[in-house]
């Protein structure tokens, strides 16, 4: 299907600028949000804005001083309308900022993008895919708060990708609690995670790929934080295909073993 002119022109500047779009300046803002909600919508295509729209109705009900981040970075020519997508809820909308830039990593390069672009004395971050219930970034948003955590995320008791990726998770989660043990940690890559703006300002994160929710849990043992989780359930989707391949499971083993062993992650 041909691309509009629209549409081309959009996707052009967004590869030529390759950098943030913000709907709004953060020196602007008198106070600092309560809580920022990073959601990562790469190739989430139109489907992002009911889940916007989901996120901003539960936001404004429960916490209503926030601001939400759109990562909608891409690669160049790759035809994904995501960024222009995420750009235009973020013209709409004075609380919501685009980050539209080209990719230069896979999802920890994206989610960075989005930590570092939030303003928040919290931070959440969550895939904007439908896979994860909107709902569940309050969850973990009330439990920090209320018990005084530094660091909360969700498990998953239920899944609905497949037999597959449950056995995969399940000896994943079993080798990490044995590489790094005391944590006892149910669920290493769920999400949302939400943590305080302090946390955040202390960890290093350094990973560009899919190992990014094990570093953050990695680094929060080294700090000693005090963290909780509060379970979920993980939804399966039909109109693309898992991102998690076999090269990404790899890279989950070998970095949990290079970290071990070198204090750092490979990729």
């Amino acid at each position: 299907m041909m691309k509009t002119r629209k549409e081309h022109e959009c996707l052009e500047n967004l590869s030529t600028k390759g950098q943030s779009s913000f709907s709004q300046d953060s020196d602007e803002k008198e106070t600092s949000p309560s809580v920022s909600v990073v959601i990562l919508a790469y190739r989430s295509g139109e489907g992002i804005r009911a889940f916007v729209e989901s996120m901003v109705q539960s936001l404004d009900k429960n916490e209503p001083n926030w601001e939400i981040i759109l990562v909608g970075n891409h690669y160049v020519d790759d035809g994904d309308r995501t960024p222009c997508i995420v750009s235009e809820i973020a013209q709409n909308h004075p609380r919501i900022c685009a980050v539209t830039r080209i990719k230069k990593g896979m999802m920890g390069w994206d989610m960075k993008s989005g930590l570092e672009a939030a303003t928040g004395r919290t931070i959440a971050v969550i895939d904007g895919d439908g896979q994860m219930p909107f709902e569940d970034v309050m969850h973990v948003y009330n439990k920090l708060t209320e018990e005084g955590l530094d660091l909360v995320k969700t498990f998953r008791t239920q899944r609905g990708d497949g037999l597959y990726r449950k056995t995969i998770s399940v000896a994943y989660n079993i080798i990490f609690n044995i590489l790094f043990p005391g944590l006892n940690c149910k669920d290493v890559n769920s999400k949302p995670k939400i943590m305080t703006r302090e946390v955040y300002n202390r960890m290093h994160l350094n990973s560009n790929g899919w190992f990014i929710d094990a570093e953050i849990m990695i680094q929060a043992r080294k700090m000693k934080l005090k963290i909780g989780e509060t379970p979920t359930i993980f939804l399966q989707i039909n109109y693309r295909p898992s991102f998690v391949k076999f090269r990404s499971i790899w890279e989950f083993f070998v970095n949990l073993l290079w970290y071990r062993l070198f204090n750092r992650s490979k990729i």
